[in-house]
């Protein structure tokens, strides 16, 4: 089974394109499990976080190092460019139209995605979709007993239709998710498992930090690493543990 080659890591990374949305805006009425899921992973606690950082990483493929000021929607971005030239950057997220098309088309849409594996279980509850309880059901890769959450997004924008499942344990936590693109993109993954492990806590935000799993069948090993948070008031960086 072929592994994930440089080449390959843009349809991994663009499975989920959507605008980022604040937390400030309001969560939705979720199912309880749904909602007991986000406050498990530290959705009443976001207001206190001032900024996070974290490196994400494909095993022996990429890595990317990400500050969010959450507050003033500001992100620094250092990796690498198509070149293999190191990055650094600074930019307001909204500020983007004036910014370089680098910028525009291949950072700010990396810094989305590899938030979204950062906080997946708060963006269950941010982003509007439709979230439904499906009952128990089994984990696709580890074949173990969960509950299953629907995730669907509407049918327009960036993400037209595509749906998350996520399945979640008696505790709360995500123990697996499996995404579904509902239309379709030449060189991107339509359908990708992996699992959410290695959770640790950062502040008053609980993160899984190893994600193990497929794109199309294609094995990959996605981490995140090197997670801190700033809470308001603080000028310390409190580390993941």
């Amino acid at each position: 089974m072929r592994t994930f080659s440089r080449s390959d890591v843009r349809g991994l990374l663009a499975f989920s394109s959507l605008l980022l949305l604040c937390a400030t805006s309001g969560a939705q009425q979720l199912p309880p499990v749904a909602e007991q899921m986000a406050k498990t992973y530290g959705l009443d606690s976001f207001g206190k976080v001032a900024a996070i950082r974290y490196t994400w990483n494909i095993e022996g493929v990429i890595s990317r190092t990400w500050e969010w000021n959450t507050k003033t929607d500001t992100v620094t971005y250092q990796g690498k460019d198509k070149q293999g030239n190191p990055v650094k950057v600074t930019y307001k997220r909204s500020e983007l139209d004036s910014q370089s098309d680098a910028v525009r088309k291949e950072i700010d849409p990396a810094f989305v995605n590899d938030q979204y594996w950062l906080l997946l279980p708060l963006h269950v509850a941010w982003d509007g979709a439709t979230v439904t309880d499906e009952g128990k059901d089994e984990t696709p890769l580890g074949k173990t007993p969960a509950q299953r959450i629907m995730v669907k997004y509407a049918a327009s924008g960036y993400s037209p239709g595509d749906t998350w499942e996520l399945f979640v344990g008696t505790d709360k936590r995500i123990r697996e998710i499996r995404y579904h693109r509902a239309v379709p993109v030449p060189g991107l993954p339509n359908l990708v498992l992996a699992k959410w492990e290695g959770h640790k806590k950062a502040g008053p935000l609980l993160i899984a930090t190893d994600h193990p799993g497929t794109g199309d069948g294609r094995p990959f090993h996605l981490t995140i690493t090197d997670v801190a948070v700033k809470v308001v008031g603080s000028k310390d960086w409190i580390a993941a543990h």
